[in-house]
């Protein structure tokens, strides 16, 4: 039986990195009753749609207008559409874009009985000096290092206290890298930074470590996953009945180093790696280490929570895609 076959899936963010990627999945599953919600502006961005099949693109301003009367129709939110970037200062915005919108969607699902799964961030965990858990339990103790982390920490701490995080799955996203995020700029993976200096120049810069008693250059470690794992898993809770707080990642710690190295595998050329100054907006609120306890995760998902190796992930990302112009 095919998946919510006479009812809509709405994916918000759906035109943007990680939402085009699960409708590309989505698809190949042979489900197109999707409703994407996104802003698209003047931006490039739709090409991320080019190939895919959905119901309907929705602009966000008209998102609640377009659910009203709809309530029946609705069988399930993915709630990916938020500001993401980690240097974001506007912090009204911030708390209008990723925390209130997100309570009135989640207030509607749940008066609805629709499946209500969202996006919450690794960036909640800090400086990782409470560890990696997601434990709710442990929730209160994070400390967020900069405003876009605080705003997904709201909203994660306010379904606690509403008692609702048990009729809800939000995924803790960690390193998400891979194609179709090209238009996220400064935000896009460093990968995608990378590959033109490797290319050109033989070389590629990364950041000086800014804890030289704890972490040599390069040597800062990301807990780093493919994009293609990550809408995986997504789908896996789109089809049980888990609720909850979950990590996404690997739950495993890569270097930058060895990042750089397999790209430089992947285009065929050795390895030649720079250091550079950290820049001045990102001193005190950089992540050093970050690596998903995946174990809750693992117990609910079983082998949908299998991940590709960096080397293997990286290889795919800049031979099918980048060096293509390829998305997914």
């Amino acid at each position: 039986m095919k998946l919510y076959e006479d009812q809509l899936i709405v994916i918000t963010g759906g035109v943007g990195f990680i939402g085009s990627c699960l409708v590309r999945l989505l698809n190949d599953h042979g489900i197109t009753n999707i409703v994407v919600v996104d802003e698209l502006g003047n931006s490039e961005k739709w090409k991320n749609l080019v190939g895919k099949r959905v119901a309907d693109v929705i602009p966000k301003n008209q998102f609640f207008a377009w659910l009203e009367g709809r309530e029946a129709l609705i069988e399930a939110f993915i709630h990916l559409g938020a500001c993401t970037r980690t240097t974001e200062t506007d912090a009204s915005y911030l708390l209008e874009n990723n925390y209130r919108f997100s309570q009135k969607l989640v207030q509607y699902a749940l008066k609805n009985g629709q499946r209500f799964i969202y996006a919450s961030s690794a960036a909640t965990y800090g400086d990782g000096s409470m560890g990696f858990s997601d434990d709710h339990k442990k929730m209160d103790t994070l400390r967020p290092l900069n405003m876009y982390g605080l705003s997904k920490q709201l909203f994660d701490l306010w379904l606690k206290g509403e008692g609702l995080l048990e009729q809800v799955v939000g995924l803790k996203f960690f390193n998400v890298f891979g194609p179709n995020e090209w238009h996220k700029g400064r935000m896009a993976s460093a990968i995608l930074h990378m590959l033109p200096h490797a290319q050109k120049e033989g070389v590629v810069k990364l950041f000086q470590s800014s804890d030289p008693a704890q972490f040599g250059d390069g040597e800062q470690k990301r807990d780093f996953i493919y994009v293609k794992d990550v809408v995986r898993m997504i789908y896996a809770f789109l089809k049980n009945d888990a609720y909850g707080i979950y990590n996404i990642g690997r739950g495993v710690g890569t270097t930058w180093n060895e990042v750089a190295k397999a790209l430089f595998k992947a285009i065929g050329k050795p390895p030649k790696i720079e250091y550079i100054p950290m820049p001045a907006d990102l001193i005190g609120k950089y992540q050093n280490y970050t690596c998903a306890d995946m174990k809750k995760t693992r117990s609910v998902l079983k082998s949908a929570a299998d991940t590709s190796s960096i080397e293997d992930s990286v290889s795919d990302y800049v031979k099918n895609h980048l060096l293509l112009e390829k998305t997914w």
